[in-house]
């Protein structure tokens, strides 16, 4: 691979950045809240100071660095990303039509599909071409018609967009993470570790994340158990109780993306609200490979526009009612 900077993930929607606000806050406003407290397990009581970012060099257009202290103060965060479950009970208790239904596709990886549906399908991005969208893929569908969920309720719900993100955080109570949440949260207590349980990928030869084995993006071993997507609960918890804060699923953060990061935000709950094209993402996914796209590591930083969806982005959530 040639690209400087190379993602396994899907490109963008290309729309209108105040239309799409707009849209988002005009959806928000008609979501009613649940009148009861939504099951969930929450991490401990988080927060204090730690050393942010990383001064790895290999995706410098992501603003991985410089590192630098943080103080952020005290909240709680999930413990598991939003599963297709609790996401289910999200649209039948409000009607909830996502941004993948209204565009009426969404992003599927190609090794998902048969040789048929993608001659059928024929589009990709020229850019990624791993990628290809599929119509009616939406988060009950995963690849497409005749595709279900209900062999995997416990897996993050997929093909969200941060729009639909932030309209499930209105009706459960809740809300997204900033960046330095997430990775102080993702970090598990460990100071400047690569991962969330340290420096080894694979500790004493145990997989520890979801993530491409093999030959990215033709041939994937699945040495971890998992091709696709794993339960929210798979492996191990960190030092803060969080499940897979490293690969299975990329997840969206409050913060508008912005490379500059680490050098325009501040050092005490940082959170860049300058609006840009995309919103933040963290964690890596189940398609991240050393070889290719490796940002499973804590301070990885990707982002996407605010309506795209795919099969490997989700999120999780934090609670509202905890005091510093």
């Amino acid at each position: 691979m040639t690209d400087r900077n190379p993602r396994c993930c899907a490109n963008g929607r290309a729309g209108n950045l105040k239309a799409e606000t707009a849209d988002c806050c005009e959806a928000l406003g008609q979501i009613v809240p649940s009148a009861t407290s939504i099951a969930r397990r929450w991490s401990s009581s988080i927060g204090g100071s730690f050393m942010m970012g990383s001064d790895d060099q290999r995706f410098p257009e992501d603003g991985e660095g410089p590192v630098r202290p943080v103080t952020v103060t005290t909240f709680a965060i999930a413990c598991h990303a939003v599963s297709n479950l609790q996401f289910g009970d999200f649209v039948r208790a409000t009607g909830f039509v996502t941004d993948a239904e209204r565009y009426g596709w969404s992003f599927v990886f190609a090794g998902f599909l048969s040789e048929e549906n993608k001659r059928a399908i024929g589009s990709r991005v020229s850019e990624t071409p791993w990628w290809i969208p599929v119509p009616h893929a939406y988060w009950a569908q995963p690849e497409g018609p005749p595709s279900t969920i209900l062999d995997r309720l416990d897996h993050p719900v997929v093909h969200v967009t941060w729009n639909d993100a932030k309209a499930y955080c209105r009706w459960s109570g809740t809300r997204l993470p900033t960046e330095a949440e997430w990775e102080m949260a993702a970090r598990g207590g460990l100071e400047q570790a690569i991962y969330p349980w340290g420096d080894q990928l694979m500790p004493m030869g145990e997989h520890r994340c979801n993530i491409w084995q093999g030959n990215f993006p033709d041939r994937n071993t699945a040495e971890d158990g998992y091709a696709g997507t794993a339960p929210v609960h798979a492996f191990k918890a960190n030092g803060y109780g969080l499940h897979n804060v490293a690969g299975n699923v990329w997840e969206w953060c409050e913060d508008y993306f912005s490379p500059d990061y680490h050098r325009i935000t501040g050092a005490c709950d940082p959170v860049q609200r300058e609006p840009s094209a995309n919103r933040s993402l963290r964690g890596g996914s189940f398609l991240c490979h050393e070889s290719y796209c490796n940002r499973y590591r804590v301070a990885a930083r990707s982002s996407n526009t605010p309506d795209s969806s795919t099969s490997n982005i989700g999120f999780r959530v934090v609670r509202l009612d905890v005091k510093g």
